[in-house]
């Protein structure tokens, strides 16, 4: 936590349901200085006539994006590098995805707000690093061989797709019909050294395998730790006792949505349209979902208590380094919630290995 505090006038008021609402605000002098690097940021983006990309002045950068815009972006940078100062702090243990309220904002002025968030609930843990040992030894991890056929078999796939994908070219169809005959030995191409370049740019057949085989190999290996750490997790949450707020479980829920509709858009159809497809709606989804999405919130809230318990915490720089990485590629993301999503992901992560080497 910095020495100099950039926020003042926090209140505490805790609400029904282990929920508690933060009112503070960011000084003005911290507003002025994220409104540079919101400026700064916003500049790499805008075009403006006469000027190249990222050299306009600051002033008519300023103008034509407007004031509010600048000040909400500045807002968004400062509140996701004081909100966990605020909570390290006051020792708050919150939880999952907070609300935010910015209630006053103005050039030159403090940015006043209102924070609802959730906070751990009360939880009895197990004797996790007695568990983390016991499914060490009895799981034994499978070595990540491959067999040639693996290989032939993803290799047989690749010249089936192209074959496909051939045929529909020639015909002018569309990919997804399958109006064609059966796909046959002889229409798939030769496995060379031609294939081998033209598929990923290997050096020749023996190259092409050899990387194939690795990749085989990894993704085995990143199984198997899956299946490991989900064991230990469920040994963990066996013998814990996790009084669960219902904000929680509805936040879980509202992720598993969100994910869910993404997945649906990728499909290439309406989400409206898929839930009268299969004869559903939104709530019984939600019914369906409840007990995995309780499971989802027990096994974060576990990996939160350890984490604590344990004051494993992930690197500052690691933390910003992800964020931008993720802030380069989906531009209009919240700053604010990409900040918490990098922090639990990282710390998940940390809290694994903790348990791994026990």
């Amino acid at each position: 936590m910095t020495s100099q505090k950039n926020y003042t006038n926090i209140t505490l008021n805790s609400l029904p349901d282990r929920e508690l609402e933060i009112i503070g605000s960011i000084t003005a002098e911290k507003m002025a200085l994220m409104r540079e690097r919101a400026l700064a940021k916003i500049k790499e983006t805008i075009e403006l006539p006469g000027f190249r990309k990222g050299n306009a002045p600051d002033n008519l950068v300023a103008q034509k994006v407007g004031e509010m815009k600048l000040l909400e972006e500045a807002a968004e940078i400062a509140l996701a590098e004081e909100y966990p100062n605020i909570l390290e702090e006051h020792k708050i243990d919150a939880i999952g995805r907070p609300e935010i309220t910015i209630t006053k904002i103005g050039l030159g002025n403090p940015l006043e707000f209102k924070v609802k968030t959730s906070l751990m609930p009360e939880v009895k843990l197990g004797d996790y690093k007695k568990i983390s040992r016991g499914k060490a030894q009895a799981t034994t991890v499978s070595a990540t061989t491959v067999t040639e056929k693996e290989v032939e078999d993803v290799i047989d796939n690749i010249r089936k797709n192209l074959a496909h994908q051939k045929i529909h070219s020639d015909s002018g169809e569309a990919q997804n019909t399958h109006n064609h005959e059966e796909i046959k030995d002889e229409d798939l191409p030769p496995v060379d050294d031609e294939f081998a370049k033209m598929i990923g740019g290997f050096k020749d057949v023996a190259d092409m395998k050899e990387k194939i085989k690795e990749n085989i190999a990894l993704e085995k290996g990143l199984k198997e730790k899956d299946k490991r750490r989900t064991e230990i997790l469920e040994a963990i949450m066996k013998d814990s006792t996790i009084d669960l707020p219902k904000i929680i479980i509805e936040g879980e829920m509202e992720k598993m949505l969100a994910q869910f509709k993404d997945d649906i858009a990728r499909s290439g159809i309406t989400y409206e349209d898929y839930l009268k497809h299969i004869k559903k709606t939104e709530e019984d989804l939600k019914v369906e979902w409840k007990d995995v999405a309780v499971k989802r919130a027990k096994s974060q809230v576990i990996l939160n208590t350890i984490a604590k318990n344990e004051n494993i915490t992930p690197k500052e720089e690691e933390v910003k380094k992800e964020m931008e990485h993720i802030l380069s590629q989906y531009k209009d993301a919240e700053r604010f919630r990409v900040r918490m999503y990098v922090e639990t992901f990282l710390t998940n992560e940390l809290v694994f290995q903790f348990l791994e080497k026990q």
